[in-house]
């Protein structure tokens, strides 16, 4: 088992960046595939980015498509999130989360990923 943990969340103005971090603890975080999650208040979690085990391959939901990158440093158990251009839409709790199947493609399917972080909170003022 993996356990999660977000950092970087805070406040920002229209416009702004931000930079979340994700790190993972246990010896199988560069078997898993990572990706982004996002919560606003009375929606539904929906996806954001995905990042393959290699850091071969990424995607993206169309809503942050050019303005936030995925990456990951396996050295370091540690998946980020880089959120720029933001806008008051982005607003959100985000989650990482681990997809143990590695050996399968990325997926944007939340019951692919076992494992989830607690979330930190991201509010963009317009």
């Amino acid at each position: 088992q993996v356990q999660l943990v977000e950092s970087g969340g805070g406040m920002v103005q229209a416009g702004g960046s931000l930079r979340l971090s994700c790190e993972a603890s246990g010896r199988t975080f560069s078997t898993y595939n990572m990706g982004w999650f996002r919560q606003a208040p009375g929606k539904e979690r929906t996806f954001v980015a995905v990042i393959s085990w290699s850091g071969g391959s990424t995607y993206y939901a169309d809503s942050v498509k050019g303005r936030f990158t995925i990456s990951r440093d396996n050295a370091k158990n540690t998946v980020y999130l880089q959120m720029n251009s933001l806008k008051p839409e982005d607003t959100a709790v985000y989650y990482c989360a681990a997809d143990p199947q590695y050996y399968y493609s990325i997926t944007t399917s939340q019951g692919r990923y076992d494992y989830w972080g607690q979330g930190t909170q991201v509010t963009v003022s317009s």
